[in-house]
């Protein structure tokens, strides 16, 4: 019984140790010498690099200036009106 018991015991440890050197020879598959790289490329564009905003900001810029120089349509007149008396009974 003692025999027995020792030679499981024995067994148990030998196939630990394969099972560890098994591992390890796995883990050894994993460095870097044949690794396959994935370079995915996304391209984003920002709003401002759109030509559509710089005629819609343009036309904008254009209508702005035009509503400044006119003025509105409003003239500014300034009327006087010169009144001269005359004192006769002084």
């Amino acid at each position: 019984m003692k025999q027995l018991c020792k030679f499981i015991n024995i067994k148990a440890f030998v196939v630990l140790l394969f099972l560890s050197l098994l591992q390890t020879l796995t883990f050894g598959q994993d460095s870097g010498s044949n690794s396959v790289t994935t370079t995915t490329h996304t391209e984003t564009q920002t709003w401002y690099t759109q030509p559509w905003v710089w005629v819609v900001g343009g036309a904008v810029f254009i209508i702005i200036i035009i509503a400044l120089v006119r003025g509105g349509g409003r003239t500014d007149r300034v009327s006087v009106t010169k009144t001269t008396t005359t004192d006769t009974d002084v």
